[in-house]
């Protein structure tokens, strides 16, 4: 059974930075997209960015372009969240998820919210000063 497991949260000042791991067990991290989600004390869950299984494409909410960045290390089995130029708003538990049937092209969040199989626990990111 796949599991995921994030890694990396903490506090961290506004402008700082941070990356967050995401580790996978279970499977071949190659078959599944990976994304990360964030979830705020009060707020619906927000669809981050994610990583393509297939050619590694990426895509990203407005709110964390030019700041935050994916990556994926498949003989590692694990994908990266560099988060820089922090804001308080970025605060909240941060999630990745898998999803082997969401591919390039498609919408993100919504497709990938459709596709979405399996998740980890989360790893809370305090942006404060």
């Amino acid at each position: 059974q796949v599991q995921l497991v994030e890694s990396g949260g903490g506090l961290v000042q506004p402008g700082g930075s941070l990356r967050l791991s995401c580790a996978v067990s279970g499977s071949t991290l190659g078959r599944y997209a990976i994304g990360w989600l964030r979830q705020a004390p009060g707020k619906e869950r927000e669809g981050v960015l994610c990583i393509t299984s297939s050619d590694g494409s990426t895509y990203y909410a407005d709110s964390v372009k030019g700041r935050f960045t994916i990556s994926r290390d498949n003989a590692e089995n694990t994908v990266y969240l560099q988060m820089n130029s922090l804001k308080p708003e970025d605060t909240g538990n941060y999630l990745c998820a898998g999803a082997k049937e969401y591919n390039s092209g498609s919408s993100f969040p919504e497709d990938f919210y459709r596709y979405l199989e399996v998740w980890g626990e989360g790893t809370l990111v305090t942006v404060s000063s």
